[in-house]
């Protein structure tokens, strides 16, 4: 990963939930069945150059399963 979280994330919205979830058949394959959401938040991150940035984050979370595939979306600083 070319980004590392420090401390927690912030200001969570769920973007999408369900069937609405585009890549549902995919994170079910890869990572298991579960109630697959979409969310955001914003969060500090240390980026691989050593700078540390706030950004919003995207990523999809399963019960069970915990936070997978996180994708810096913005960079807000």
């Amino acid at each position: 990963m070319y980004f590392e979280v420090i401390g927690q994330i912030t200001e969570i919205e769920t973007i999408a939930r369900g069937l609405s979830v585009r890549e549902r058949a995919r994170l079910r394959k890869q990572f298991g069945g579960g109630r697959w959401r979409k969310l955001k938040g914003l969060a500090s991150v240390r980026l691989a150059n050593g700078r540390i940035q706030t950004v919003e984050l995207h990523w999809y979370e399963a019960h069970g399963i915990g936070k997978k595939k996180l994708k810096i979306k913005r960079y807000l600083d």
